[in-house]
């Protein structure tokens, strides 16, 4: 199977995207990671070279060796980015992965730890995706019937399926089943008539303004994911909260949710606070050596001793 990644990122996000990377190449991943970004390439991109990825301009490409790329692609959009994952999945399909069976976006704060061949068996039972930690949403939750009122107005008719409420940071489609992308732009752009513009987003730094029967479409890309798997005929393969570490349990692909990611947080001052390390901290800091290092020798080996002791404190003290 010839499979391809993708990402977006901006500011030091970068961070997570070596991370990311790293984790691909270490799991058995191999082909191209597409990277979309906006702003300047980190200074660990620093070897990347010009490349035709017609049609699209300014591409940039690094070699990871053992068969591992990372295509680096600018970004000319005002939505917040975690907004456009369903159009640069499709735009990736009819562009620079045109002819791959399948394609996986993940989010860059996102390692992945289980071995790659796992996520391509996954693949073939269905879109892969993952349950959130707010999951579950009964089918009469205010946020569902929210999203069937609103969706019913413009024609598009939802059908309840689950009561799981899966997470946007992992979305995997077999190129065949691109009708599903077509689905979730399609609930994202009816969701952005909603709230006034696909730049804002639940985030710290947003303007966003909670709006909807219920407030059903303040998570924007996960409620509209949501909305898809509903408005959708397609097959979904859902992993449990285990998947992204949410609950003890295999985890493929642990997830730094929230503020304080794992290359700006403090380990020891958190445990002093009774918040001990979380698995996708010490995930993250487990993929930043090689084959790509964002970080020097002396901050990897700090943050590590930092991790360690906040764990050894995390196992008398922590937060009720």
């Amino acid at each position: 199977m010839k499979s391809a990644i993708c990402t977006l990122f901006e500011g030091n996000y970068h961070y997570g995207v070596a991370a990311l990377s790293n984790s691909l190449h270490n799991a058995g991943f191999r082909g191209t990671i597409y990277a979309g970004h906006r702003g300047a390439l980190p200074r660990w991109a620093g070897r990347a070279e010009p490349t035709e990825a017609p049609p699209w301009h300014g591409s940039r490409s690094m070699s990871l060796g053992n068969g591992v790329e990372i295509m680096f692609l600018p970004l000319v959009t005002n939505y917040h980015l975690t907004n456009y994952k369903p159009d640069f999945m499709l735009a990736l399909l009819d562009g620079p992965a045109r002819g791959i069976d399948a394609l996986y976006y993940l989010d860059p704060d996102i390692c992945v730890t289980a071995r790659w061949r796992c996520f391509e068996d996954w693949i073939g039972c269905g879109v892969a995706l993952c349950e959130d930690v707010n999951s579950p949403l009964p089918e009469n939750h205010p946020r569902r019937v929210g999203w069937r009122r609103y969706y019913a107005g413009h024609g598009l008719r939802l059908r309840y399926k689950s009561s799981v409420y899966v997470n946007g940071g992992l979305v995997g489609v077999a190129a065949a089943d691109r009708r599903f992308l077509e689905t979730w732009k399609q609930t994202m752009d009816l969701m952005g008539q909603e709230i006034g513009s696909l730049s804002l987003a639940l985030t710290a730094n947003s303007a966003y303004r909670s709006t909807g029967f219920a407030d059903c479409f303040d998570r924007t890309d996960q409620d509209a994911l949501n909305a898809a798997l509903e408005a959708s005929p397609l097959v979904a393969s859902i992993i449990g909260q285990e998947a992204m570490g949410f609950k003890p349990g295999l985890a493929l692909v642990p997830h730094a949710l929230g503020g304080g990611k794992p290359w700006v947080r403090s380990y020891l001052r958190a445990a002093l606070n009774g918040v001990a390390p979380r698995l996708a901290d010490r995930a993250f800091w487990m993929n930043v050596s090689a084959p790509l290092a964002p970080f020097n020798r002396t901050t990897r080996l700090l943050k590590r001793l930092d991790i360690m002791a906040a764990a050894a404190i995390g196992r008398f003290f922590s937060r009720a």
